[in-house]
Formats: C-alpha cells, structure tokens, sequence
C-alpha cells in the first residue's frame, strides 16, 4: 500500500516534507489508516500534525464513542486532537438541507476553523480509491459537466492552502490490510450499510460488479480522473482567453456577453464558457443547476428570435436581447423620472449621464448623435428630460409625419431593459424634440436667420 501512495505523490510532484498536516479522522478504518499512516512518516519528512474530528450527532452515544476513540488513540501517539459535536438533525430541520450536504458543510467548516487556529496549510482526507469510482459515477448518473465529471481531485486549494488525499490509488481492502497488518482496529459507521444513500447503492451493487469484471478497475478510474482533470485545466484556460473577447460586461453580480462574437468560439469552450460565467455569478453554486440548464442557456443563444429570458436556480436571470446575453440577479427595471430645465446648466441622469444646456450664438461646423440644437425661438420652455410614456411619438428630421418611440428602439435594437431608462427631451408642451444617441425632431437644426441657439448635449 505505501508503495501505492508514494508513487501517487511522484506522479504529482507532492512532497510531504516540512508540511503541518490538519488530519480529518472519523475513527473509520480511510482516515485511522491515514492518520497512521501520516503518523509514521512524522520523524522522517519533519512533519506537523493534527487530528481534527467531528460527532455530527446522528448515532447518540455510538458516535459520541467514536469520538472518544479517536481521542484515546490520538492520546497513545501523543497527537494533538481537536473536536466538535455538531447537531446535524437540527441543521437539517432548520436549513431543509440533506443530511450529506449538512454534514459535509459543517465538517468542512470546521476543518477550516481548525486550520486557521493552527496556521496549518494542509487537509489531509481518507478519500480511497473506491471512493473515486462512486463519486464519478454517481456524477456521470446525475449528468454532472466539465470538471466535476473528473470525481475526486488528489488535491484541491482550501482555506489559505489545500486539501490533498493520499488514498485515491488505493482500494479500501488495501485500507483493511493496512488496519490488520498494524493491529489498528478502527470503528465501523453502520450506515454504511444501509441503502437509503445514494453513494451506498453504488457501493453496495455497482461497484462489486466492477471489481469482478476487474480487480483493477480503481487504477484505470483514476487515471482517468487525473487526465480528465489536466484536459479540463488546459481548456479551462483556453476558454478564459476566449471569454475575455466576448464579454462586453463584468461586474460582481452581471455578466454582459456578445452572442455573435461567442458563437464564432469553438464549441468546446462555448458549454465551458457558460459554466465558468455561472461559476463567477454564483457564490455558491444551487445543487439544482443541471446540465438541462446549460441546454436552456444555448437554446435562447441559437434561437432566431431577438429576445428571450430563462429565470434558473438562486434567482440569476438568463435576458437576450438582440445580439447580447445578460447574465444577472435582479432584473433592471427603469424608474421613472421627469427632469424640468429652465435654463442653462447641467441635469444628471439615474444612468450617470449628463444633459447639458446652453444658450449660444455660436454656430457648430459639424454635429453628431450626442449633440442638438434648436432655434431658440422655436423651442417653449421648461425643457423636460423624461422617461418614455406609452404611446410616445416623435416626429423625425427629414421625413414626414411621426414614428412611434417603440419601433425607433426596435430599429437600433436597444435592449429592452434599457428602453424605460433612456432619456426622451420634450418642449414645455410635452413635443419630443430629442432622443439623444439615436434620433433628432424635425425642430432640430440651424437656422442662419436667427442669432440664438439651445445647444443641448448627451455626455458621459
């Protein structure tokens, strides 16, 4: 067996030496194995080590004892031991909370706690090769995607350091051995056994029938989680590279991405792509996000409709409009505003931008989408910068009659949710005069005649 995990730590350049070691010990026979283990190379790699144990409260007494023995042994090898006594039952009424997902929370918390009162860097865990081979089966069952399908990583950074498991080479007869071989005698959970839990059906029925088909069937399962992990990594990061010219926003909670320029990316990194923008947005990922989700997302991408929103798990909303996809978790709504200019001056917007006024008899050489100016004469004060109003209408320079504000939106192919906060000018009389950015009012213009204009100007 210690063959095994030595030639596990040379295939990842993993050295023990000088390393203080957080052991998490349940008095089973991985992690006693592993203490003991760790606990024979002390002298040698110059290690520092402690033993971290939680009783989740499921077992009464019986789980209590655990906790006693693993006390006891600790005490034998002179081991420095820290536990907690979690109620996990009361967490589970409280939260809704499985009993797995309860009890590794709190364990992994209080691993954490422990790390940090020491100043250690390293977890080190009892997970075994047997345990490789449920994980990613039980994840490929489920229709788990990109780096999860790779189970159990030999190491994974946590806290201020990492998280590595010596065991993934090896069976958990191996384990046994290993106990008989060092008179260990390690405490037996006898839920174990029981078939209420997912990952015992796959251990009680699955796995058997593998090991019969081949007895090494562990090994070719964790190769190929480690060539799984290193493909994974590598397009990990081909698809930052690639996410990186196709995002036109980030911010902490939204994520705006160019749908043309992400469909030119190749098709491998689209799907990783979205999981690595999902993976940002959520600070903790809901167990109920699913590959069909993913599906749903590259759904409204290809669709030809220009519109579109997907409401998925932990409230992030999934909006097309046009050729952008927004990735966020509150749906903007524009707040009405009306703003009255009696004169020159400057009017700051909700969208951050300027309207400035002023009075000028200067005529410009050339004019743009951001700029206007009107006759004086022709223009009734107050100039009121407002939202738009159902059944808004303008009329257009150069052409005749009016256009409805809804459809000039559709032609620039403004997002929806920017529309109720685009900023429409009207006279005193309630004549829209100017959409700034986008379209100018038959009133807009010079007039050589006159010597006195209303220069107004759209400005960051």
């Amino acid at each position: 067996m210690e063959s095994k995990v030595e030639a596990l730590f040379k295939r990842h350049s993993f050295s023990l030496e000088n390393k203080n070691i957080v052991i998490g010990v349940s008095g089973g026979p991985d992690s006693l194995a592993l203490l003991h283990y760790l606990w024979g190379k002390k002298e040698k790699e110059k290690l520092s080590i402690v033993v971290a144990h939680v009783d989740h409260m499921f077992r009464g007494q019986e789980s209590l004892d655990d906790a006693m023995f693993v006390l006891h042994f600790c005490g034998k090898y002179d081991i420095p031991f820290e536990m907690a006594r979690i109620n996990i039952p009361e967490i589970m009424e409280q939260t809704g909370k499985s009993s797995q997902v309860a009890a590794r929370e709190a364990r992994y918390e209080f691993f954490s706690q422990v790390m940090e009162r020491y100043g250690y860097q390293n977890l080190a865990l009892g997970h075994h090769g047997d345990d490789q081979i449920e994980t990613m089966l039980m994840r490929f069952t489920r229709g788990s995607t990109g780096k999860a399908r790779a189970g159990i990583p030999f190491t994974r950074p946590f806290q201020n350091g990492a998280i590595f498991r010596p065991f993934l080479s090896i069976t958990k007869e191996e384990i046994e051995q290993y106990c008989n071989l060092h008179n260990l005698h390690p405490r037996v959970d006898p839920s174990n056994k029981k078939d209420v839990y997912s990952r015992n059906r796959f251990r009680l029925h699955v796995l058997p029938f593998l090991k019969a088909e081949n007895a090494h069937v562990h090994e070719h399962f964790q190769r190929f989680s480690e060539e799984m992990q290193e493909d994974e990594d590598f397009l990990e990061e081909l698809t930052v590279q690639k996410l990186n010219t196709v995002m036109t926003k980030r911010d902490e909670d939204k994520i705006t991405i160019d749908i043309n320029r992400f469909l030119d990316v190749p098709l491998p990194l689209q799907r990783r792509g979205i999981q690595l923008i999902l993976n940002y947005l959520y600070n903790k990922r809901p167990s109920s996000l699913s590959a069909l989700h993913i599906d749903q997302i590259f759904s409204i991408i290809r669709r030809r409709q220009p519109s579109g929103k997907l409401d998925l798990p932990g409230g992030l909303k999934v909006i097309r409009s046009y050729h952008h996809l927004f990735f966020q978790f509150e749906e903007e709504i524009g707040q009405a505003f009306a703003y009255e200019i009696q004169g020159p001056g400057i009017t700051q917007l909700p969208n951050g931008r300027l309207i400035k006024l002023e009075l000028t008899e200067k005529v410009p050489e050339e004019t743009d989408d951001c700029s206007a100016w009107f006759n004086r004469e022709r223009v009734t004060f107050p100039i009121i910068v407002r939202t738009r109003k159902t059944g808004d209408r303008m009329s257009l320079k150069g052409m005749s009659g009016t256009r409805k504000l809804k459809d000039i939106f559709i032609d620039h192919k403004v997002p929806i949710h920017e529309r109720d906060r685009w900023p429409v000018i009207t006279d005193g009389n309630d004549f829209i005069i100017w959409l700034p950015g986008l379209k100018k009012s038959a009133l807009e213009g010079i007039d050589y005649t006159k010597s006195q204009y209303i220069q107004l100007t759209y400005s960051k």
